[in-house]
């Protein structure tokens, strides 16, 4: 493992010193400064630490960060799998058992030993710029990621929550579908639904719906949900109603979550989790939903891999083909910036 210092990044703020990392939610309802990485499986991680800072992230040094080469990305589902897996949660929508489903692939690669994520946030920073970009360090505790998310799952200030559900992705505006638009409104009635748990009764509304987000590469369908938090609710409520957000997993939550766990091959880790911060002190917090997400396992043997996901929301509308490319689509402009020295990328 390489001897690298614990750090968080969130855009130009950097947290350094740790002073300790804990798995209950209770403790960012405490003081201090804390970065947040909670697994998709649910695995969570609470890091507080005693410096924060603005500073810029560094421009990338050369040779500093060496991805894999381009061509050993493997996937978890490939090319035929995964439309198999499209064509099975059709199925599944033909019997009513569910209206839509977020399936999801990892492409993994063998990455150097010495590694380090923050210089792929570096890297990331300049070639795929992102809203929620941000990094977490913590070798120790098997927590490194670098993630470019475009998606807020949950905003935090004072009493006042926010989440900010994607749904709906294509090259350009023009070529977004009426099915884009569909699986955008089914899911922010579902995150509706998980905010109402927690807030006060008549409180969640939805200021903005379907506003069109450009992004590196491609646009986005956005909408906005709000509510107010109950007084007896803190974050360990929020997160239990609201974890996974429902842009990642589908609707019913309940039954997309069970088709899911049959069909994907690979956990998915950070990916689709939730990657944040948190300032204890001040009642406010951050948290990105962990797509667009990079991170490093390393075995006990000392050898490292870089993961990724993608993935695309599945309805009763949607094409096998033009599922998997959506993937390949969302994956393309990233894999490039992290699989070979850095260079420049212009819009496509």
């Amino acid at each position: 493992m390489p001897d690298l210092p614990p750090l968080a990044r969130f855009g130009d703020r950097v947290a350094t010193g740790l002073l300790d990392v804990t798995s209950d939610p209770a403790a960012l309802d405490s003081t201090g400064f804390w970065a947040v990485c909670a697994d998709y499986e649910g695995r969570l991680t609470c890091a507080r630490f005693a410096d924060v800072r603005e500073e810029p992230v560094p421009a990338p040094v050369p040779g500093r960060w060496r991805g894999p080469e381009a061509g050993r990305w493997t996937s978890s589902l490939d090319r035929a799998a995964y439309t198999a897996g499209v064509r099975r949660i059709r199925e599944h929508i033909a019997t009513g058992e569910v209206y839509q489903v977020n399936l999801c692939r990892v492409l993994s690669a063998p990455l150097e030993p010495g590694a380090d994520v923050d210089a792929l946030a570096a890297v990331l920073a300049r070639g795929n710029p992102a809203p929620y970009a941000g990094t977490i360090r913590l070798p120790e505790h098997g927590v490194e990621i670098a993630t470019a998310s475009p998606e807020l799952f949950l905003r935090r200030a004072g009493r006042t929550v926010e989440s900010g559900p994607i749904k709906g992705t294509a090259r350009s505006e023009a070529e977004l579908l009426k099915k884009d638009y569909a699986e955008n409104v089914m899911i922010v009635d579902l995150v509706r639904n998980d905010l109402g748990r927690v807030c006060v009764t008549g409180s969640v509304a939805v200021p903005d719906l379907c506003a069109v987000e450009k992004h590196p590469g491609l646009v986005h369908l956005v909408s906005t949900v709000r509510g107010e938090l109950r007084p007896d609710a803190g974050w360990p409520e929020l997160l239990a109603a609201a974890f996974p957000a429902g842009s990642i997993t589908g609707a019913p939550k309940s039954s997309a979550l069970r088709i899911i766990d049959a069909l994907e091959a690979a956990p998915r880790g950070p990916y689709c989790g939730g990657i944040g911060w948190v300032d204890a002190d001040r009642g406010v917090g951050e948290l990105a939903v962990g797509i667009r997400t990079f991170w490093i396992d390393r075995s006990a043997d000392g050898a490292a891999v870089l993961r990724f996901g993608a993935g695309a929301g599945i309805t009763w509308d949607s094409d096998p083909e033009g599922e998997w490319r959506e993937t390949e689509l969302k994956a393309a402009r990233l894999l490039a910036v992290a699989s070979g020295e850095y260079q420049e990328l212009g819009p496509e």
